[in-house]
């Protein structure tokens, strides 16, 4: 049985409790912790998965005294257990916070239903890229080399509701960002990250606004 997921409505006088599901260095982690420590964002982040134990991120949620567990992937494809079956188990250890939002940033496996369907519209992602545009991994440097290609003049990234389909459900928030002619993949690389950091925090308020009407 899935641990007690209270609905949010009971608990909407109470800042709005924050799961962050990273595999990496978490900068956008700490973007969403300064949020919260600066008061740009009313909420609490209760717990911060990770399905790499080397991932930064866990070492900036325990500075932030924020509790972490490490979760990987590759004891059940070890077993010959299925995706499923560990999504399965991956959401009984979310559920367990009591999350009123769930946020994948940068979080580099697609949930399938056996996640997804137990925090229906409570889930979103992050990704450096526009809607319908370089979907699935290495979409910085391949809008780069798109532009260098003429393929495209700006690129951008969003926050949108998870769904199975990779980087392809409703857009909650979205920001373009330019690419000029004297670009580095570095240089671009950077103003992305820049403008992920700043949108991340507008997306979850928003999303966490959805959440509370219903």
């Amino acid at each position: 049985m899935m641990p007690d997921q209270s609905p949010i409505t009971n608990r909407s006088s109470l800042p709005a409790r924050l799961v962050v599901m990273i595999s990496g260095s978490g900068t956008n982690l700490q973007a969403l912790i300064d949020a919260v420590s600066n008061g740009r964002l009313p909420a609490h982040i209760v717990g911060v998965i990770s399905n790499r134990k080397e991932a930064y991120g866990l070492v900036r949620a325990e500075r932030a005294g924020i509790p972490t567990r490490y979760f990987p992937l590759k004891r059940y494809t070890a077993a010959g257990k299925s995706r499923e079956a560990y999504d399965a188990d991956l959401a009984e250890i979310v559920a367990a916070f009591q999350p009123d939002l769930i946020v994948l940033a940068g979080w580099m496996h697609v949930l399938s239903p056996a996640f997804l369907a137990q925090f229906p519209r409570r889930v979103i992602n992050l990704h450096p890229a526009l809607p319908g545009q370089f979907a699935g991994t290495h979409a910085i440097e391949r809008a780069f080399v798109a532009f260098q290609q003429g393929h495209i003049t700006h690129s951008g990234c969003m926050v949108h509701l998870a769904i199975p389909e990779v980087d392809a459900g409703e857009v909650i928030a979205l920001r373009q960002v330019p690419l000029y002619p004297d670009d580095t993949l570095e240089t671009f690389a950077a103003r992305m990250h820049a403008a992920e950091h700043e949108l991340i925090v507008e997306a979850v308020g928003l999303a966490l606004q959805a959440v509370r009407r219903g």
